[in-house]
Protein backbone atom coordinates (compact mmCIF):
# COMPACT_ATOMS: atom_id res chain seq x y z
CA UNK A 1 0.00 0.00 0.00
CA UNK A 2 1.21 3.08 -0.96
CA UNK A 3 2.14 6.06 1.88
CA UNK A 4 -0.83 8.28 0.19
CA UNK A 5 -3.30 5.48 0.34
CA UNK A 6 -2.41 5.14 3.79
CA UNK A 7 -2.53 8.28 4.86
CA UNK A 8 -6.09 8.51 3.18
CA UNK A 9 -6.88 5.27 5.07
CA UNK A 10 -5.82 6.06 8.65
CA UNK A 11 -5.92 10.14 9.15
CA UNK A 12 -8.62 11.58 6.84
CA UNK A 13 -7.97 15.35 5.55
CA UNK A 14 -10.17 16.90 7.64
CA UNK A 15 -8.38 15.74 10.57
CA UNK A 16 -4.86 16.96 9.35
CA UNK A 17 -6.47 20.39 8.39
CA UNK A 18 -8.44 20.24 12.80
CA UNK A 19 -4.62 19.37 13.66
CA UNK A 20 -3.23 22.64 11.79
CA UNK A 21 -6.22 25.04 13.48
CA UNK A 22 -5.76 23.54 16.69
CA UNK A 23 -2.02 24.09 16.50
CA UNK A 24 -2.99 27.76 15.35
CA UNK A 25 -4.78 28.25 18.24
CA UNK A 26 -2.50 26.59 20.97
CA UNK A 27 0.52 29.15 19.34
CA UNK A 28 -1.91 32.05 19.88
CA UNK A 29 -2.40 31.12 23.31
CA UNK A 30 1.40 30.13 24.21
CA UNK A 31 1.81 33.71 22.67
CA UNK A 32 -1.28 34.82 24.68
CA UNK A 33 0.31 33.79 27.63
CA UNK A 34 4.22 35.18 27.12
CA UNK A 35 2.77 38.49 26.68
CA UNK A 36 0.99 38.70 29.52
CA UNK A 37 3.47 36.93 31.77
CA UNK A 38 6.21 39.59 29.93
CA UNK A 39 3.21 42.28 31.22
CA UNK A 40 3.87 41.25 35.02
CA UNK A 41 7.09 41.39 34.39
CA UNK A 42 7.57 45.43 33.31
CA UNK A 43 5.23 46.04 36.04
CA UNK A 44 7.41 44.06 38.67
CA UNK A 45 10.13 46.50 37.22
CA UNK A 46 7.63 49.39 37.42
CA UNK A 47 7.80 50.15 33.93
CA UNK A 48 3.96 50.64 33.49
CA UNK A 49 4.10 51.59 30.02
CA UNK A 50 5.50 48.69 28.34
CA UNK A 51 3.41 46.84 31.06
CA UNK A 52 0.15 48.37 29.69
CA UNK A 53 1.62 47.68 26.19
CA UNK A 54 2.11 43.99 26.85
CA UNK A 55 -1.16 43.25 28.47
CA UNK A 56 -2.99 45.24 25.57
CA UNK A 57 -1.41 42.90 22.70
CA UNK A 58 -2.74 39.65 25.30
CA UNK A 59 -5.91 41.07 25.37
CA UNK A 60 -5.95 41.63 21.89
CA UNK A 61 -4.77 38.10 21.15
CA UNK A 62 -7.21 36.42 23.36
CA UNK A 63 -10.22 37.73 21.59
CA UNK A 64 -8.99 36.84 18.55
CA UNK A 65 -8.65 33.19 19.60
CA UNK A 66 -11.85 33.41 22.09
CA UNK A 67 -13.96 35.59 20.84
CA UNK A 68 -14.98 39.12 22.22
CA UNK A 69 -17.60 37.74 24.63
CA UNK A 70 -15.81 34.51 26.67
CA UNK A 71 -15.35 35.22 30.24
CA UNK A 72 -12.28 34.85 30.26
CA UNK A 73 -11.49 37.89 27.75
CA UNK A 74 -13.75 39.69 30.69
CA UNK A 75 -11.32 39.09 33.10
CA UNK A 76 -8.73 40.09 31.09
CA UNK A 77 -10.10 43.13 30.59
CA UNK A 78 -10.48 44.19 34.52
CA UNK A 79 -6.64 42.55 34.61
CA UNK A 80 -5.81 45.38 32.19
CA UNK A 81 -8.18 48.15 33.91
CA UNK A 82 -6.07 47.48 36.93
CA UNK A 83 -2.79 48.32 35.10
CA UNK A 84 -4.22 51.54 33.57
CA UNK A 85 -5.42 52.70 37.43
CA UNK A 86 -1.96 51.97 38.50
CA UNK A 87 -0.49 54.60 35.39
CA UNK A 88 -3.52 57.16 36.59
CA UNK A 89 -5.43 56.45 33.61
CA UNK A 90 -8.86 56.23 34.63
CA UNK A 91 -11.22 56.84 31.58
CA UNK A 92 -9.04 53.98 29.91
CA UNK A 93 -9.73 52.30 33.03
CA UNK A 94 -13.35 52.57 32.90
CA UNK A 95 -13.64 51.26 29.38
CA UNK A 96 -12.20 48.37 30.45
CA UNK A 97 -13.77 47.53 33.40
CA UNK A 98 -17.68 48.21 31.65
CA UNK A 99 -16.31 45.95 28.76
CA UNK A 100 -15.50 43.22 31.65
CA UNK A 101 -18.56 43.93 33.57
CA UNK A 102 -20.96 43.91 30.26
CA UNK A 103 -19.34 39.99 29.65
CA UNK A 104 -19.91 38.76 32.90
CA UNK A 105 -23.38 39.91 33.15
CA UNK A 106 -23.87 38.63 29.68
CA UNK A 107 -22.35 35.18 30.34
CA UNK A 108 -22.73 34.53 34.04
CA UNK A 109 -25.42 34.11 35.74
CA UNK A 110 -27.16 37.14 38.05
CA UNK A 111 -25.03 38.72 40.74
CA UNK A 112 -22.14 36.26 39.92
CA UNK A 113 -18.64 36.48 42.00
CA UNK A 114 -16.87 37.86 38.44
CA UNK A 115 -19.86 40.33 38.31
CA UNK A 116 -18.76 41.46 41.65
CA UNK A 117 -15.17 41.99 41.25
CA UNK A 118 -16.09 44.08 38.07
CA UNK A 119 -17.75 46.37 40.34
CA UNK A 120 -15.63 46.63 43.05
CA UNK A 121 -12.83 48.24 40.32
CA UNK A 122 -15.39 50.22 38.73
CA UNK A 123 -16.43 51.87 42.43
CA UNK A 124 -12.61 52.24 42.80
CA UNK A 125 -12.78 54.21 39.16
CA UNK A 126 -15.52 56.08 39.38
CA UNK A 127 -14.37 57.33 42.95
CA UNK A 128 -11.30 58.20 42.00
CA UNK A 129 -12.54 60.03 38.92
CA UNK A 130 -15.09 61.96 41.44
CA UNK A 131 -18.09 60.44 40.29
CA UNK A 132 -18.98 59.59 43.85
CA UNK A 133 -22.50 58.65 43.54
CA UNK A 134 -22.20 56.40 40.71
CA UNK A 135 -19.38 54.45 42.55
CA UNK A 136 -21.53 53.76 45.66
CA UNK A 137 -24.10 52.17 43.63
CA UNK A 138 -21.58 49.94 42.39
CA UNK A 139 -20.55 48.81 45.53
CA UNK A 140 -23.63 48.47 46.90
CA UNK A 141 -24.23 46.43 44.30
CA UNK A 142 -21.03 44.33 44.67
CA UNK A 143 -21.81 43.92 47.97
CA UNK A 144 -25.52 42.39 47.80
CA UNK A 145 -23.71 40.09 45.32
CA UNK A 146 -20.92 39.13 47.66
CA UNK A 147 -23.49 38.36 50.30
CA UNK A 148 -25.32 36.15 47.75
CA UNK A 149 -22.79 33.92 46.78
CA UNK A 150 -21.34 33.52 50.83
CA UNK A 151 -18.70 35.61 50.53
CA UNK A 152 -19.87 37.48 53.95
CA UNK A 153 -15.66 36.76 55.19
CA UNK A 154 -14.76 39.57 52.29
CA UNK A 155 -17.42 42.00 52.31
CA UNK A 156 -15.45 43.91 55.16
CA UNK A 157 -13.11 45.26 52.07
CA UNK A 158 -16.14 46.41 50.28
CA UNK A 159 -17.91 48.08 53.57
CA UNK A 160 -14.11 50.25 53.75
CA UNK A 161 -14.61 51.21 50.06
CA UNK A 162 -18.18 52.28 50.62
CA UNK A 163 -17.38 54.05 53.76
CA UNK A 164 -14.63 55.64 51.62
CA UNK A 165 -17.34 56.88 49.14
CA UNK A 166 -19.71 58.27 52.00
CA UNK A 167 -16.59 60.24 53.21
CA UNK A 168 -16.16 61.82 49.95
CA UNK A 169 -19.56 62.60 49.75
CA UNK A 170 -19.39 64.18 53.77
CA UNK A 171 -21.97 61.59 54.62
CA UNK A 172 -20.03 60.86 57.84
CA UNK A 173 -22.14 59.38 60.01
CA UNK A 174 -23.14 56.59 56.84
CA UNK A 175 -19.34 56.41 56.85
CA UNK A 176 -18.86 55.80 60.45
CA UNK A 177 -21.37 53.20 60.07
CA UNK A 178 -19.40 51.62 57.08
CA UNK A 179 -16.70 51.53 58.71
CA UNK A 180 -17.67 50.08 62.21
CA UNK A 181 -19.23 47.35 60.62
CA UNK A 182 -16.05 46.60 58.95
CA UNK A 183 -13.85 46.94 61.69
CA UNK A 184 -16.46 44.55 63.80
CA UNK A 185 -15.64 41.94 60.71
CA UNK A 186 -11.98 42.14 60.55
CA UNK A 187 -11.41 42.06 64.18
CA UNK A 188 -13.67 38.54 64.16
CA UNK A 189 -11.79 37.32 61.15
CA UNK A 190 -8.51 38.50 61.13
CA UNK A 191 -7.46 38.90 64.96
CA UNK A 192 -7.06 42.43 66.69
CA UNK A 193 -3.43 43.02 65.62
CA UNK A 194 -4.05 42.80 61.74
CA UNK A 195 -2.81 45.51 59.67
CA UNK A 196 -6.52 45.37 58.28
CA UNK A 197 -7.87 46.82 61.88
CA UNK A 198 -5.03 49.32 61.92
CA UNK A 199 -6.59 50.51 58.01
CA UNK A 200 -9.57 50.98 59.49
CA UNK A 201 -8.32 53.06 62.52
CA UNK A 202 -6.72 55.32 59.94
CA UNK A 203 -9.56 55.79 58.39
CA UNK A 204 -11.37 56.52 60.78
CA UNK A 205 -8.86 59.31 62.01
CA UNK A 206 -8.57 60.76 58.55
CA UNK A 207 -12.54 61.35 58.95
CA UNK A 208 -12.59 62.53 62.60
CA UNK A 209 -9.57 65.29 61.59
CA UNK A 210 -12.04 66.34 58.46
CA UNK A 211 -14.47 66.72 60.72
CA UNK A 212 -12.42 68.89 62.96
CA UNK A 213 -12.15 66.06 65.93
CA UNK A 214 -8.35 65.97 66.39
CA UNK A 215 -8.16 64.16 69.80
CA UNK A 216 -10.18 61.41 68.30
CA UNK A 217 -7.78 61.28 65.41
CA UNK A 218 -5.02 61.32 67.42
CA UNK A 219 -6.16 58.61 69.12
CA UNK A 220 -6.86 56.00 65.84
CA UNK A 221 -3.45 56.93 64.47
CA UNK A 222 -1.94 56.00 67.66
CA UNK A 223 -4.07 52.64 67.59
CA UNK A 224 -3.15 52.07 63.96
CA UNK A 225 0.89 52.83 64.50
CA UNK A 226 0.89 50.40 67.84
CA UNK A 227 0.02 48.00 64.78
CA UNK A 228 2.04 48.46 62.43
CA UNK A 229 5.35 49.02 64.50
CA UNK A 230 4.75 45.74 66.36
CA UNK A 231 3.41 43.80 62.72
CA UNK A 232 2.42 39.65 63.39
CA UNK A 233 4.76 37.24 61.20
CA UNK A 234 3.63 36.86 57.37
CA UNK A 235 2.09 40.67 56.49
CA UNK A 236 3.98 41.83 53.51
CA UNK A 237 6.32 44.60 54.29
CA UNK A 238 4.44 46.81 51.52
CA UNK A 239 1.34 46.71 53.46
CA UNK A 240 3.39 48.23 56.43
CA UNK A 241 5.07 51.41 54.57
CA UNK A 242 1.42 51.63 52.72
CA UNK A 243 -0.25 52.20 56.29
CA UNK A 244 2.79 54.50 57.33
CA UNK A 245 2.44 57.19 54.59
CA UNK A 246 -1.26 57.15 54.71
CA UNK A 247 -0.89 58.27 59.01
CA UNK A 248 1.61 60.70 57.72
CA UNK A 249 -0.65 62.28 55.17
CA UNK A 250 -3.28 62.66 58.59
CA UNK A 251 -0.52 64.42 60.72
CA UNK A 252 0.63 66.41 57.66
CA UNK A 253 -2.91 67.72 57.38
CA UNK A 254 -2.52 68.09 61.19
CA UNK A 255 0.74 70.45 60.62
CA UNK A 256 2.46 68.19 62.26
CA UNK A 257 4.91 68.09 59.92
CA UNK A 258 8.19 66.48 61.64
CA UNK A 259 5.78 63.37 62.82
CA UNK A 260 4.95 63.00 59.35
CA UNK A 261 8.43 63.24 57.58
CA UNK A 262 9.53 60.40 60.22
CA UNK A 263 7.15 58.10 59.21
CA UNK A 264 7.73 58.46 55.33
CA UNK A 265 11.33 57.99 56.31
CA UNK A 266 10.12 54.67 58.03
CA UNK A 267 8.52 53.74 55.12
CA UNK A 268 10.75 54.54 52.57
CA UNK A 269 13.35 51.95 54.50
CA UNK A 270 10.94 49.64 54.53
CA UNK A 271 10.39 49.53 50.57
CA UNK A 272 14.29 49.74 50.56
CA UNK A 273 14.37 50.24 46.77
CA UNK A 274 12.37 46.84 45.94
CA UNK A 275 12.22 46.15 42.08
CA UNK A 276 8.86 47.12 41.47
CA UNK A 277 7.95 49.91 43.77
CA UNK A 278 9.84 52.73 41.99
CA UNK A 279 6.84 54.34 41.77
CA UNK A 280 5.77 54.16 45.07
CA UNK A 281 9.14 55.04 46.45
CA UNK A 282 9.52 58.00 43.77
CA UNK A 283 5.77 59.00 45.46
CA UNK A 284 6.98 59.10 48.72
CA UNK A 285 10.48 60.92 48.21
CA UNK A 286 8.07 63.77 46.58
CA UNK A 287 5.76 64.24 49.55
CA UNK A 288 8.79 64.31 51.85
CA UNK A 289 10.23 67.06 48.95
CA UNK A 290 7.18 68.99 49.78
CA UNK A 291 7.37 68.27 53.19
CA UNK A 292 11.03 70.02 53.39
CA UNK A 293 10.01 72.53 51.56
CA UNK A 294 6.92 73.74 53.85
CA UNK A 295 9.81 73.31 56.85
CA UNK A 296 12.92 75.88 54.92
CA UNK A 297 15.15 72.83 54.58
CA UNK A 298 15.29 73.92 50.94
CA UNK A 299 18.46 71.59 49.73
CA UNK A 300 17.02 68.62 51.21
CA UNK A 301 13.55 69.30 49.29
CA UNK A 302 15.48 69.79 46.03
CA UNK A 303 17.49 66.44 46.41
CA UNK A 304 13.73 64.42 47.19
CA UNK A 305 12.24 65.48 44.08
CA UNK A 306 15.40 64.95 41.96
CA UNK A 307 15.96 61.67 43.41
CA UNK A 308 11.78 61.10 42.77
CA UNK A 309 12.01 62.53 39.59
CA UNK A 310 14.85 60.26 38.04
CA UNK A 311 13.23 57.28 39.38
CA UNK A 312 9.64 58.43 37.60
CA UNK A 313 12.51 59.21 34.02
CA UNK A 314 13.28 55.36 34.99
CA UNK A 315 10.08 53.71 34.91
CA UNK A 316 8.38 55.44 32.38
CA UNK A 317 6.59 58.10 34.14
CA UNK A 318 8.07 60.89 32.31
CA UNK A 319 5.39 62.11 30.65
CA UNK A 320 2.37 62.06 33.41
CA UNK A 321 0.96 64.42 35.38
CA UNK A 322 2.43 63.38 39.00
CA UNK A 323 5.80 63.94 37.03
CA UNK A 324 5.00 67.40 35.66
CA UNK A 325 3.90 68.52 39.33
CA UNK A 326 6.86 66.74 41.11
CA UNK A 327 9.18 68.62 38.46
CA UNK A 328 7.25 72.11 39.13
CA UNK A 329 7.50 71.20 42.86
CA UNK A 330 11.39 71.13 42.30
CA UNK A 331 11.29 73.93 40.30
CA UNK A 332 10.34 75.52 43.09
CA UNK A 333 13.04 74.11 45.89
CA UNK A 334 15.67 75.35 42.80
CA UNK A 335 13.98 79.11 43.08
CA UNK A 336 14.79 79.19 46.65
CA UNK A 337 18.25 77.57 46.21
CA UNK A 338 18.61 80.83 43.56
CA UNK A 339 19.35 78.17 41.18
CA UNK A 340 17.15 79.93 38.61
CA UNK A 341 18.46 78.61 34.90
CA UNK A 342 17.34 74.79 36.57
CA UNK A 343 13.99 76.54 37.91
CA UNK A 344 13.40 77.39 33.92
CA UNK A 345 14.01 74.52 32.67
CA UNK A 346 11.99 72.58 34.89
CA UNK A 347 8.87 75.04 35.12
CA UNK A 348 9.29 74.42 31.19
CA UNK A 349 9.33 70.38 30.87
CA UNK A 350 5.92 70.82 33.82
CA UNK A 351 4.21 72.99 31.36
CA UNK A 352 4.88 70.67 28.26
CA UNK A 353 3.80 68.04 30.21
CA UNK A 354 1.02 69.44 31.95
CA UNK A 355 -0.54 70.98 28.44
CA UNK A 356 -0.82 67.49 27.47
CA UNK A 357 -2.26 65.52 30.46
CA UNK A 358 -4.63 68.68 31.65
CA UNK A 359 -4.63 71.30 28.83
CA UNK A 360 -3.75 75.06 29.31
CA UNK A 361 -6.83 76.58 31.29
CA UNK A 362 -6.36 73.61 34.60
CA UNK A 363 -6.11 75.19 37.40
CA UNK A 364 -1.96 72.85 38.16
CA UNK A 365 -0.84 74.20 35.04
CA UNK A 366 -1.86 78.01 35.58
CA UNK A 367 0.48 77.34 38.27
CA UNK A 368 3.35 76.39 35.72
CA UNK A 369 2.30 78.97 33.68
CA UNK A 370 2.66 81.58 36.68
CA UNK A 371 5.90 80.46 38.08
CA UNK A 372 7.51 80.40 34.53
CA UNK A 373 6.60 83.77 34.28
CA UNK A 374 8.52 84.59 37.27
CA UNK A 375 11.36 82.43 36.55
CA UNK A 376 11.44 84.37 32.50
CA UNK A 377 11.37 87.51 34.61
CA UNK A 378 14.53 86.56 36.83
CA UNK A 379 16.70 85.85 34.23
CA UNK A 380 15.99 88.84 31.94
CA UNK A 381 12.87 87.56 29.58
CA UNK A 382 10.77 90.31 29.94
CA UNK A 383 8.74 89.99 27.66
CA UNK A 384 8.01 86.25 27.44
CA UNK A 385 7.39 86.76 30.81
CA UNK A 386 4.66 89.60 30.48
CA UNK A 387 3.30 87.76 27.60
CA UNK A 388 2.69 84.09 29.88
CA UNK A 389 1.27 86.51 33.01
CA UNK A 390 -0.98 88.24 30.64
CA UNK A 391 -2.62 85.26 29.33
CA UNK A 392 -2.69 83.77 33.33
CA UNK A 393 -4.43 86.99 34.25
CA UNK A 394 -7.03 86.52 31.84
CA UNK A 395 -8.00 82.96 32.34
CA UNK A 396 -8.01 83.48 36.01
CA UNK A 397 -10.00 86.52 35.99
CA UNK A 398 -12.46 84.56 33.74
CA UNK A 399 -12.51 81.26 36.06
CA UNK A 400 -12.37 83.09 39.44
CA UNK A 401 -13.59 86.78 39.00
CA UNK A 402 -11.48 90.20 39.04
CA UNK A 403 -11.76 90.40 43.07
CA UNK A 404 -10.95 87.15 44.04
CA UNK A 405 -7.22 87.43 46.15
CA UNK A 406 -5.23 85.27 43.21
CA UNK A 407 -6.07 87.11 40.22
CA UNK A 408 -5.26 90.92 42.65
CA UNK A 409 -1.95 88.93 43.07
CA UNK A 410 -1.01 88.75 39.87
CA UNK A 411 -2.46 91.66 38.24
CA UNK A 412 -0.42 93.17 40.90
CA UNK A 413 2.43 91.69 39.21
CA UNK A 414 1.78 92.05 35.67
CA UNK A 415 1.01 96.05 36.30
CA UNK A 416 4.75 95.66 37.67
CA UNK A 417 5.90 94.05 35.14
CA UNK A 418 4.43 96.25 32.54
CA UNK A 419 5.59 99.72 34.35
CA UNK A 420 8.88 98.00 33.63
CA UNK A 421 9.07 97.52 30.48
CA UNK A 422 6.91 100.66 29.33
CA UNK A 423 3.94 98.52 28.03
CA UNK A 424 0.21 98.75 28.76
CA UNK A 425 -1.43 95.03 29.17
CA UNK A 426 -3.08 93.64 26.12
CA UNK A 427 -6.32 92.38 27.09
CA UNK A 428 -6.67 90.69 23.77
CA UNK A 429 -6.37 87.04 23.64
CA UNK A 430 -3.54 85.69 21.85
CA UNK A 431 -3.22 82.10 20.69
CA UNK A 432 -1.52 79.74 22.87
CA UNK A 433 0.75 78.67 20.50
CA UNK A 434 1.69 82.22 19.60
CA UNK A 435 1.98 82.76 23.27
CA UNK A 436 3.97 79.81 24.91
CA UNK A 437 6.71 79.36 21.69
CA UNK A 438 9.52 81.26 23.26
CA UNK A 439 13.33 80.34 22.74
CA UNK A 440 14.07 78.26 25.34
CA UNK A 441 17.51 78.30 24.96
CA UNK A 442 18.17 81.57 25.67
CA UNK A 443 19.98 82.18 29.41
CA UNK A 444 21.15 86.16 30.65
CA UNK A 445 22.15 87.16 34.07
CA UNK A 446 20.06 85.88 37.13
CA UNK A 447 17.71 88.30 38.99
CA UNK A 448 15.63 86.54 41.55
CA UNK A 449 12.63 88.70 41.22
CA UNK A 450 8.80 88.03 40.38
CA UNK A 451 9.19 84.52 41.78
CA UNK A 452 5.30 82.90 42.54
CA UNK A 453 6.19 80.57 45.08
Amino acid sequence: MSCCSLLSAEIPVWSIRLRFLDRGRTRSCLRNLLVMQLGDTYAMLGQLENSISSYTTGLEVQRQVLGDNDPRVGETCRYLAEAHIQAMQFDEAQKLCQMALDIHKESGSPASLEEAADRRLMGMICESKGDHETALEHLVLASMAMVANGQEAEVASVDLSIGDTYLSLNRYDEAIFAYQKALTSLKSTKGENHPAVASVFVRLADLYNKTGKFRDSRSYCENALRIYEKPIPGIAPEEIASGLTDISAIYESMEELEQALKLLQKALKIYNDAPGQQNTIAGIEAQMGVMYYMMGNYSESYSSFRSATTKLRASGEKKSAFFGIALNQMGLACVQRYAINEAVDLFEEARAILEQEYGPYHPDTLGVYSNLAGTYDAVGRLDDAIEILEFVVGMREEKLGTANPDVDDEKKRLAELLKEAGRVRNRKNRSLETLLDSNQSRNTVLNNGGIKV
